[in-house]
C-alpha cells in the first residue's frame, strides 16, 4: 500500500512576490498566531485580579459587568502656533506618534476667525485614541516613568472629573516621555490626556484610576 501524504497547509492565494510570481508561503493558522503575538499587558492583570473585586466589595455590585473599566484613552495636542508655522504640525504628529505608538489623526479648525488669521480647515492640532493592551502599556508608562519626570511634582488634582466618570489632566511639556529626544525638540508642545471610563459616577472613576495607579493628591482633612 502506498504510505499517505502528510496534508499540506494550503498556499496563500494573491500574494506576489518581487518578480510577479504568486507566492507559494503557507497560510498560518491565524487565530493561534494572534494568541501567540498578543502580549499580556500588566495593568490588564491588575484590574482583572485586584481592581474588580475591590469595587465590587466598597460599592456592592451584584455582577462583574457592573464594575467600571477603563474604555479608552484620548490624547490631543492642541497647536495654534501651526496657523503661523505648518511645520510645528509636523512635529508635534511626529511626537505624538512616538508617545503612543500608534498614528494620530489631524484636527481641522470647524470656523474661521479672522482675529487669530485661522481659516477654515487649517491643521490646528492632533489626537490619538487608545484601546486595550496599548492603552494599559501607555497608562502603565505614564504612571510609572513620564510622571515622576515631572519637575515638582506633588500629584495630579481630582478636581478635573467631567460629572459622567471621565477624567482630563493637562501636560505642559512633551518632554516628560522618555521616548522624546530632547535634542531634536525644537518646539515644546503640551496636550490633553482623557481617561474615559464606563463609571456612572466621578467617585466610582476615582476609585478605578486610583487603583491603577494614578497618584492623586492626597485630601486634606478638615
Amino acid at each position: 500500500m502506498a504510505e499517505k501524504k502528510a496534508k499540506q497547509p494550503a498556499p496563500v492565494v494573491g500574494k506576489k512576490d518581487k518578480k510577479g510570481k504568486e507566492a507559494t508561503a503557507t497560510a498560518p493558522d491565524s487565530k493561534k498566531n494572534i494568541e501567540e503575538v498578543r502580549v499580556k499587558c500588566r495593568l490588564f492583570d491588575v484590574y482583572k485580579n485586584d481592581i474588580i473585586s475591590t469595587l465590587m466589595k466598597k460599592y456592592s455590585y451584584k455582577s462583574v459587568m457592573q464594575v467600571p473599566k477603563l474604555h479608552k484613552i484620548v490624547i490631543n495636542m492642541g497647536v495654534g502656533d501651526a496657523v503661523t508655522d505648518p511645520k510645528i504640525i509636523e512635529e508635534a504628529v511626529r511626537d505624538l506618534e512616538t508617545i503612543a505608538g500608534q498614528k494620530p489623526s489631524i484636527r481641522k479648525a470647524k470656523k474661521a476667525i479672522s482675529n487669530f488669521k485661522l481659516r477654515e480647515g487649517m491643521n490646528i492640532g492632533t489626537m490619538v485614541t487608545l484601546r486595550k493592551e496599548r492603552m494599559f502599556e501607555f497608562l502603565d508608562r505614564f504612571i510609572n516613568v513620564a510622571l515622576p519626570r515631572v519637575r515638582d511634582f506633588r500629584g495630579l488634582s481630582d478636581k478635573s472629573f467631567d460629572g459622567r466618570g471621565n477624567y482630563t489632566i493637562g501636560i505642559k511639556e512633551q518632554i516628560i516621555f522618555p521616548e522624546i529626544n530632547v535634542d531634536k525638540v525644537t518646539k515644546i508642545l503640551g496636550m490633553d490626556i482623557t481617561f474615559v471610563t464606563t463609571s456612572k459616577t466621578d467617585a466610582e472613576a476615582y476609585d478605578l484610576l486610583a487603583a491603577f495607579g494614578i497618584p492623586f493628591r492626597k485630601k486634606e482633612v478638615k
